[in-house]
């Protein structure tokens, strides 16, 4: 498992640091009765932020995801040091929430430590086709790994899936099969062939690759 999740968090850091600087708590629900992802619905993306008062941001807000992640937006960094992962098998249920399933660790499973701030590995779930794009290229999935400050703070991490291999836990190779990306489509009960948000406009905000240099670092 701490391998495992070692690999994927290494490979996809940079959606970390683009996802960190929302710093609102999640607003994820466990059901999707109230919302769907059809865009003409009167339930839709469009219609997301005038369903509930809190659910605003939806409508008006300027950080939102997804985005396109794209080159020329991208700053280089590597002054951040080695990501301070530690991560521990842990009991889990996993959860059919009407537009997704959900993989949800009891207690946590392990923690990553960003800035000096420790998140807690929460949940993990999945998106297909994957929300956000690189240089405008979407996924076949897109899986999304939860982690949670004690004071509310967010960090997610993207790991992004090609039609390939099979994976046998939709989580190592970061290559899935078509068959798979339709069973988790099928599993979760709803009409809609997507779990996907459309793109958001990227406004004022900076996107961080991060890209440790190797030479000064400690194993």
């Amino acid at each position: 498992m701490e391998k495992l999740a070692t690999q994927l968090l290494f490979s996809c850091f940079f959606l970390v640091l683009l996802l960190l600087s929302c710093p609102a708590v999640s607003q994820e629900v466990d059901d999707e009765k109230e919302f769907n992802y059809e865009e003409e619905g009167q339930r839709g993306p469009s219609k997301w932020g005038e369903l509930h008062k809190e659910w605003s941001d939806c409508k008006k807000g300027t950080m939102q995801s997804p985005i396109d992640l794209l080159n020329e937006r991208v700053q280089v960094v590597s002054h951040l040091g080695r990501l301070k992962r530690s991560y521990k098998p842990s009991y889990a249920t996993l959860k059919n929430r009407g537009h997704d399933m959900m993989l949800q660790w009891h207690g946590g499973a392990g923690t990553l430590l960003i800035n000096g701030t420790e998140y807690v590995l929460k949940q993990c779930h999945w998106h297909s086709p994957s929300e956000h794009t690189i240089n405008g290229e979407r996924f076949a999935l897109e899986a999304h790994m939860v982690h949670e400050s004690q004071d509310g703070k967010i960090a997610v991490v993207g790991i992004m899936y090609k039609i390939g291999r099979p994976d046998s836990l939709l989580a190592s190779v970061r290559t899935v099969t078509r068959e798979q990306v339709k069973l988790l489509r099928v599993a979760v009960h709803d009409d809609s062939g997507t779990n996907a948000r459309p793109q958001q406009p990227i406004n004022l905000r900076t996107i961080k690759l991060y890209r440790p240099d190797d030479h000064n670092q400690n194993p």
